[in-house]
């Protein structure tokens, strides 16, 4: 296999290629099916799946939420729940069988030789334990290491990971660290022994996309450096293509297609991976309707918004946020300038895109449009009018004409609530109406956002995350508002929802004429959706302007990092 292996670095990875040189297969699965019994009814979650993965190879499992590859992760580490079970085939490492396996040998087996980086670090992690600690474990159990060498190797792990102050991080808890450094955590406690296969479920689906690519290079480099083979779970066909020498993409718990990364990126045969190359935003050939380049322009520190031709919707002048932190238990609180000097317009009928990483000031601006907090300076106006002016009256009718959608629909719905019920809520507290017209309402607001009559009594548990983002639609779409501030409003979806969920919103905003304040960390997101960009980081606007025209030519370093952080871009390119 060709590798252009470098040190650790943001922009530096291992460079993947088909293995040129046949080699000996490590983890073998041979016609596997595992069913869940689930309230005395038993059902299919994979079904015949075959594939291997050789040494020294990356292999993605692609496939949507439900299609097995969890499934097939946990299977292969023993590791599947009380109510599944493997009903056929064989999983074998190095030759050996583990289907069947007791508990104890399948427990000397993981973490030694075959590593394990979840999903999610804050349920990984015990919250009660300290990072060294929880590094240390694998080595600790597998009685690799003595106590001594047993910390020098955990601080090494650390800094092998790029934490940096390994010594003081390896003392704290998980809540004490980034998401980014937590995954760092749990990739160097799996590459601790040395294991001869990586399993990473989703490693990185929570995190800012430069910290994805900066993750993602470091399991790279790691595993090209030590012959590791991995064996990578991902929903976004983008992250597959950039990282893996081969692709299984599976459907409904079986596979579909599988081929070198090349063959699948430029001649996919199946229609479910055409359909997934389609729906991946980092992929995804520009906007989902045509670019029209609207009167952009940073608003004016004076004078009024009337006296311009075409007047914003929303104008946001000259903001600053500051927000009280405690720093640590003797160091007492320090400020956090959340957002400094931030000055933007939203045209009517547009789309404006706030884009950065976690703690850029993304979601606080958002939050002071929609006039949730108060900015310490600075002035918003909404339709021409000041929001410091507003009585209660105008305050109302600005809290109804401004509506959220937030990024996670099943923490932003009421869990108690059905369908009807969450959707009528904002019509019966603005009062819409009698209890008839708003039922109307309702069933025509289901029917627009795409969702069957017949959900209407069921409960946010009992719907998918793309009907539950629906319902969210639909609910801020209920009092008739002029804007939609969308935080994030597709990033916890898999890319052919979020491609269902995007192709929505451009719909009713033709429709209706919305305006779109659109908060996202995904610049391939942006891409599809926006006609203006502005670009934060660390509070401030460092970029602003036509979305054609950032993504043609940005001007500011942050600006190329993040359209060089998309995942599969580089091969895109180049294809």
């Amino acid at each position: 296999m060709t590798q252009a292996v470098a040190t650790f670095g943001g922009a530096q990875r291992a460079a993947l290629e088909p293995l040129s040189e046949p080699r000996r297969t490590l983890l073998r699965i041979s016609d596997l099916s595992v069913d869940y019994v689930t309230r005395g009814r038993q059902s299919a979650a994979v079904r015949g799946v075959s594939f291997e993965v050789r040494q020294g190879e990356v292999v993605a499992l692609v496939g949507e939420s439900g299609s097995g590859k969890s499934t097939i992760a946990l299977a292969a580490t023993g590791m599947l729940p009380d109510s599944a079970r493997v009903v056929g085939g064989s999983i074998t490492l190095g030759g050996r069988e583990l289907v069947g396996l007791r508990e104890r040998a399948l427990s000397r087996i993981r973490g030694d030789e075959i590593g394990w980086i979840p999903q999610d670090p804050m349920i990984a992690l015990n919250p009660l334990h300290r990072v060294g600690r929880q590094v240390a474990e694998p080595l600790r159990i597998h009685r690799l290491l003595d106590r001594q060498a047993l910390q020098d190797k955990v601080i090494s792990l650390l800094e092998r990971v790029r934490i940096p102050d390994a010594k003081m991080r390896a003392r704290q808890f998980p809540h004490e660290l980034s998401g980014g450094m937590r995954q760092r955590v749990l990739i160097a406690a799996a590459v601790g022994p040395e294991p001869r296969l990586i399993i990473a479920d989703e490693p990185t689906t929570a995190l800012d996309v430069t910290v994805q690519k900066t993750i993602l290079d470091d399991i790279a480099v790691l595993t090209a450096s030590s012959g590791i083979s991995m064996l990578l779970i991902t929903h976004d066909l983008g992250v597959a293509i950039d990282r893996a020498n081969r692709v299984v993409v599976l459907k409904e718990g079986q596979i579909v297609e599988e081929g070198s990364t090349e063959d699948v990126m430029r001649r996919p045969r199946h229609a479910y991976t055409r359909m997934l190359l389609a729906s991946a935003p980092s992929l995804a050939n520009g906007r989902r309707r045509a670019s029209t380049i609207s009167n952009f322009a940073v608003p004016a520190t004076s004078g009024s918004s009337s006296e311009r031709p075409s007047e914003p919707i929303l104008s946001i002048r000259n903001i600053s946020r500051d927000f009280m932190s405690s720093k640590s238990r003797n160091a007492g609180t320090h400020v956090v300038r959340a957002v400094v000097d931030v000055s933007l317009e939203l045209a009517r009928g547009k789309t404006l895109a706030i884009v950065g990483e976690s703690g850029s000031g993304k979601s606080t601006t958002a939050r002071i449009a929609l006039g949730l907090i108060r900015p310490d300076a600075g002035d918003v106006f909404f339709d021409g009018v000041n929001t410091k002016s507003l009585d209660r009256e105008g305050v109302l009718r600005m809290r109804r004409l401004t509506q959220p959608i937030y990024q996670n629909p099943f923490s932003s719905l009421d869990p108690r609530f059905s369908v009807l019920q969450i959707i009528d809520e904002p019509l019966e507290g603005f009062r819409f109406g009698d209890r008839a017209a708003r039922r109307r309402r309702v069933r025509d607001l289901m029917e627009q956002v795409g969702l069957s009559e017949s959900l209407a009594s069921r409960y946010p548990a009992e719907l998918s995350g793309g009907q539950r983002q629906r319902v969210a639609i639909a609910r801020a779409l209920a009092p008739e508002p002029a804007v939609l501030v969308c935080d994030e409003p597709v990033s916890a979806l898999d890319v052919s929802i979020q491609a269902q969920i995007l192709e929505l919103l451009a719909k009713l905003q033709e429709a209706h004429g919305l305006s779109y304040l659109f908060i996202s960390h995904d610049l391939a997101v942006v891409r599809q959706v926006a006609d203006d960009v502005a670009v934060m980081k660390d509070g401030r606007v460092v970029e602003v302007g036509p979305a054609d025209e950032i993504f043609v030519r940005p001007r500011h370093e942050y600006t190329r990092l993040l359209l060089d952080s998309i995942p599969g871009r580089g091969r895109l390119t180049h294809a």
